[in-house]
């Protein structure tokens, strides 16, 4: 059993929503509400935006990706931009997402 929490995966203007994965109902951020036809598109704004490989951790995770900045996400570079990808990618795997958490604790050295 894991015990990664998944969250829904919804995103309206930028806020993401913070109801388990498979909710009932409307969409929430805090006081913000939104059902799905106002979510915005799954496609991360920070697609083709200019970066750089992460620092890696000990066992070299993120292997090579960059950080966006959008959505808090690893994503591969291609000529030094981020690649097309999805704001909440639904198939990240328990590993990944821990994997993710390791790194944003990670001590500054």
């Amino acid at each position: 059993m894991s015990d990664v929490v998944r969250f829904c995966r919804s995103r309206n203007d930028g806020r993401r929503c913070t109801r388990p994965l498979g909710h009932p109902g409307l969409h929430r951020h805090r006081t913000i509400m939104w059902s799905s036809v106002g979510a915005d598109s799954e496609r991360c704004a920070g697609s083709g935006e200019p970066g750089s490989p992460a620092a890696p951790l000990p066992d070299g995770y993120p292997h090579g990706r960059a950080l966006c900045r959008r959505c808090f996400t690893f994503v591969p570079l291609v000529r030094g931009r981020l690649t097309e990808h999805d704001a909440a990618p639904a198939n990240e795997s328990d590993a990944e997402i821990a994997a993710r958490r390791a790194w944003f604790n990670q001590s500054p050295g």
